[in-house]
């Protein structure tokens, strides 16, 4: 078994790689530019959530509250009725990228040390490129890409902005598995 400690160069590399490779996809590419559309009304619609003070926080509109509202007719009407509204309100703040790209490099590390524990576990010391390529791209794709299929299964994302974010998590998921065969302890 390999030790994880000793992967400290391809877990790195690979969230130096796929750190890099996003932002060519989102600064380069710009194919996600589509993923969000401008809100009509949007002054009017701000100036309504600053009017309560809305705390940052996730919101849902119409609000089922706690019961069973799946049977309750006059919920029952105003979802029919709609428009449905899940948000996310964050405070006010100026335009930063900081944190986010902080936190997404961290996230990057995250998905590779975990590749790394579970290929460490399956691919001995050694082992052929393809088997580490396919355990290590694997588990990063799990990473990466499975789990935004949630965001469309549960709060109506665009399938189409799902299926980008999956894309991304493959190439992400073939890129920490080549990082990983390329380095992988002989």
């Amino acid at each position: 078994m390999v030790s994880v400690g000793s992967l400290w160069l391809p877990i790195l590399l690979s969230a130096v790689f796929v750190f890099v490779v996003s932002a060519i996809f989102h600064m380069v590419l710009k194919y996600h530019q589509s993923d969000f559309k401008a809100l009509p009304g949007e002054a009017g619609v701000l100036d309504a959530l600053r009017k309560p003070e809305t705390p940052p926080g996730e919101y849902m509109a119409p609000h089922c509250g706690s019961g069973n509202p799946m049977k309750d007719p006059e919920f029952i009407a105003k979802m029919e009725r709609g428009p449905i509204v899940l948000m996310t309100v964050a405070k006010g703040t100026k335009p930063s990228m900081g944190k986010s790209l902080a936190l997404w490099f961290l996230y990057c590390l995250i998905v590779s040390v975990v590749s790394a524990y579970l290929t460490s576990h399956a691919v001995p010391a050694g082992g052929p490129y393809r088997s580490v390529m396919r355990f290590a791209g694997c588990a990063a794709f799990l990473g990466y890409g499975m789990a935004v299929m949630q965001a469309s299964i549960w709060y109506n994302r665009p399938w189409g902005t799902t299926f980008k974010n999956m894309f991304d998590g493959l190439v992400y998921g073939l890129v920490t598995g080549g990082t990983f065969g390329w380095l992988w302890p002989r």
